[in-house]
């Protein structure tokens, strides 16, 4: 585990000999030490004083390289739809381009017009690469009784997206749920991921969260049947979750045992996240097998990470990763 540290954020970053990396923060907190300060052509610069470069070069890209997505966010993609037999059809929006192509995974129960999800379409847009957004099962577009789906339904959503609609390599990028899905997708279809990137990575969340709950609380749950998961992001003030859901989720978690990933991972987090501790992510780090994982903390950022600093260093990740798949490749 080393570390990268300044005012406004923190990186993580995990080799070879990456075990116990929550323990080991202590130890190394002042192995690498940075200052991000203003650029007047970069939206950012990084400013090193230790061994960690891939950041400091990552937030340097080319002015070339630099789209205009903040700017606009927002072009015209026609919705199409994936039909699956006995399973709800998909909404998704693609834009055909060059490998790797890039997956946008939403969070629970958001759809495929976040910001997110439009500044990583101009990205691609604006670089030729391919890209795909699309909604979950009972979300947004697609076909689907929200009461219905699961965590493992998602799931499948997500493989149907790779399997029926991706071509060649794909980097996945999960936001929140989305987090904990693409490592599930990554296990399931090693062949065809070839890198991930997390925002606020919500592992095992659902269950996590439940667990936590007084044992009063739970059995009440258990009895009424569903759970009102107070969020500041519905408009009802508590997301309505079916405790057959909760249940459902067990099945997918991973956190308990080493998670068999090798890929790239980048885990995005904002160390101001209330729905989904930035301790989540090192957790991460640490269970998988991969040893070529960064964890990349935003001091002042929260669960969402839209602001301007979010979306610019999301898209200076995945452009890092391109870079790097492309070398890998030649």
């Amino acid at each position: 585990m080393r570390t990268f540290v300044s005012g406004r954020s923190a990186h993580l970053s995990r080799r070879a000999q990456g075990a116990g990396a929550a323990g080991k923060m202590a130890g190394v907190g002042l192995a690498a030490v940075a200052a991000w300060v203003p650029c007047r052509r970069w939206s950012w610069a990084a400013v090193t004083f230790g061994f960690h470069h891939g950041l400091s070069t990552l937030l340097a890209r080319k002015t070339e390289r630099t789209p205009q997505w903040l700017r606009a966010c927002r072009h015209k993609t026609s919705i199409s739809f994936l039909s699956r037999p006995d399973l709800p059809n998909l909404a998704y929006k693609r834009l055909k381009g060059k490998s790797p192509g890039i997956i946008f995974i939403p969070g629970y129960i958001s759809n495929m017009n976040g910001t997110k999800a439009l500044a990583i379409e101009e990205f691609c847009k604006s670089l030729g690469h391919a890209y795909i957004r699309f909604d979950y099962s009972g979300v947004g577009n697609s076909d689907g009784n929200l009461e219905e789906c699961t965590v493992g339904k998602w799931r499948k959503d997500v493989l149907s997206i790779i399997d029926d609609l991706a071509e060649g390599p794909q980097i996945l990028v999960g936001s929140s749920l989305g987090g904990w899905l693409m490592f599930h997708a990554a296990i399931a279809r090693p062949q065809k991921v070839v890198a991930l990137v997390g925002v606020a990575t919500a592992m095992d969340g659902l269950v996590t969260q439940f667990n936590q709950l007084p044992i009063e609380t739970k059995k009440e749950i258990e009895m009424k049947g569903v759970w009102p998961m107070p969020s500041k992001y519905s408009e009802e003030g508590v997301y309505r979750i079916q405790y057959s859901v909760i249940k459902e989720a067990e099945h997918h978690c991973l956190l308990h045992s080493p998670i068999p990933v090798k890929c790239p991972i980048r885990l995005l987090h904002g160390m101001k996240d209330d729905i989904v501790p930035w301790h989540t992510s090192v957790q991460v780090a640490d269970r998988v097998v991969s040893t070529d994982v960064d964890v990349i903390l935003r001091k002042n950022s929260d669960h969402r990470m839209k602001e301007k600093a979010d979306i610019q260093l999301l898209v200076y990740t995945i452009d890092d990763l391109i870079d790097k798949l492309s070398t890998i490749v030649h």
